[in-house]
């Protein structure tokens, strides 16, 4: 029976606003590391750890939530989910070091991996109509893009106003008003009970991704400790080995490669990975430039990087209120290339004016607005029926694997870049060679060569921000292609669905 059609968009609220919560929590961190690591005392490694634990653990674990939220009830696992997370963010909110800050925030990790995949599932549950069940999902899709662009200014604004634990007990009120709407909302789905729930898979899962990000980080930062990704690569292989073969063996594996034989479905989960992994890397790479170079504070950094936000917010709309008449092949594959336009006018705008940067910014936003409008549909929609809460974990790892890839491999390639192209002035301190920090650090306490220094890190530093903003280019158009290639027989007038579960 179809829910009151009130009562579908009260539901869509519902869902929606804990998504926003799950993407915050993992960009809110950027302005608000520096400040509690100092406060903690945390080491570097610690640091790494407290922004890395979250998206790790996260994405090791969906695969596995998904299956077991066929087994249990999806509405199960969204109220359970609300619970662990509000759980964590308490914790987290007040822990005395930083060993419990990571642990707090691998719990946040587990409460959010639970979360995510109902959220999906219950759209297609309470969502029968095709038209406004595709608006649901593109309204779903962009609380990733507005939860990551808000993540900065949030935690700018809370920093310059309470302690850093406010970044994570902001999360309290929202999940207590979710889980009361939840309660009275949600619909109440028999359960598969049949379907076994495999830890193991998702370990193997967690191992082959956490090897897979250390090794990338690895050989993309300067120098490279060729040991520890050797070892890390070593992990990768072994762990997603024993992951691939376990699959094969299972009745009911955690993830089943037959689902990928779909374009479409592979199309979306490209998508999906493609445009975080532009929307994180910009997000990483402005603010730390517009913050270090330009000297704008964290709350104005965060301001500028949410004109991906507003560009995304009207694409999203109109794409999924009329992709049965546009068709997935031109808002995944054209929105990527519009995005990647976007890109290299951000990039054009550091040499002209910051109104081109902005102006970058939202062409961006609003391309890769329209591919997260449809990606939910492109891959869930064209998923078996008894495959449903799997293609939505594989959904959520893309999403997370491509912001987590963003993070791990343009943060160490930008720190890379710097160290190997700076050219310190004479007398300088090699330590400045570190990074833009550094630099600065040393100018400030320097004399007369302040000014000497600071040029020549800001030169270097733009000089590689140019370069990691090719490498976002490359990998946005390089997607484009291939998924309009996937999708070509998915353009005007087509339907989002294959018939994988119609």
């Amino acid at each position: 029976m179809t829910p009151p059609k009130d009562r579908r968009w009260t539901l869509l609220v519902t869902v929606a606003a804990a998504l926003l919560l799950l993407t915050l929590d993992n960009s809110i961190l950027y302005t608000a590391l520096p400040t509690l690591t100092r406060d903690l005392e945390a080491s570097s490694l610690q640091a790494l750890w407290i922004i890395n634990a979250y998206p790790l653990v996260m994405a090791g674990m969906l695969l596995s939530t998904g299956t077991l939220g066929d087994r249990i009830g999806h509405r199960e696992m969204f109220l359970g989910g609300l619970c662990v997370f509000g759980l964590a963010s308490v914790i987290a909110a007040f822990a005395p070091n930083a060993s419990v800050l990571i642990g707090a925030r691998a719990l946040l990790a587990l409460g959010a991996a639970a979360m995510m995949p109902s959220t999906l599932a219950l759209i297609f549950i309470t969502f029968r109509d095709e038209r406004e069940r595709n608006l649901a999902l593109a309204i779903w899709g962009c609380m990733a893009i507005v939860g990551s662009a808000l993540g900065p200014i949030v935690g700018g604004f809370l920093l310059n106003h309470f302690w850093w634990g406010s970044a994570f007990l902001l999360n309290v009120p929202v999940v207590i008003a979710a889980l009361i709407s939840a309660l009275v909302v949600t619909p109440r789905v028999t359960p598969d009970t049949s379907k076994p729930w495999d830890l193991i898979s998702s370990v193997q899962a967690m191992f082959a991704l956490s090897g897979l990000v250390v090794t990338i980080k690895e050989v993309a930062h300067a120098p490279s400790s060729w040991t520890l990704a050797g070892t890390a690569l070593a992990v990768t292989v072994v762990a997603g080995t024993l992951f691939v073969r376990r699959q094969a063996r299972l009745t009911y594996p955690l993830l089943d490669f037959a689902i990928f034989r779909n374009p479409a479905l592979m199309a979306g989960v490209l998508a999906c990975a493609s445009a975080l992994f532009g929307v994180a890397g910009l997000q990483l790479i402005v603010t730390q430039r517009f913050q270090l170079v330009a000297g704008f504070s964290p709350l104005e950094a965060g301001l500028l990087v949410s004109a991906v936000a507003l560009g995304a917010l009207p694409s999203v709309v109109l794409g999924g209120a009329f992709v049965h008449r546009i068709g997935l092949l031109v808002l995944i594959g054209g929105g990527l290339a519009l995005g990647t336009v976007g890109v290299f006018l951000t990039s054009f705008g550091l040499h002209v004016g910051l109104g081109w940067v902005i102006t970058g910014l939202i062409v961006t936003g609003f391309g890769l607005g329209s591919v997260m409008s449809v990606a939910s549909s492109a891959v869930v929609g064209n998923a078996p029926p008894s495959r449903a809460g799997m293609a939505s974990s594989v959904e959520g790892v893309s999403y997370e694997f491509g912001a987590l890839l963003a993070v791990a491999l343009l943060g160490s390639l930008l720190a890379g870049l710097y160290s190997s192209g700076v050219a310190l002035p004479a007398g300088v301190s090699d330590n400045a060679r570190d990074s833009m920090d550094q630099a600065l650090a040393i100018a400030a306490r320097s004399g007369t060569d302040s000014a000497a220094l600071i040029a020549a890190a800001s030169k270097a530093f733009d000089r590689s921000f140019e370069i990691v903003i090719v490498v976002i280019a490359a990998v946005l158009s390089i997607s484009a292609s291939v998924t309009s290639v996937l999708l070509r027989r998915h353009g005007p007038g087509s339907s989002a669905f294959s018939g994988g579960s119609h």
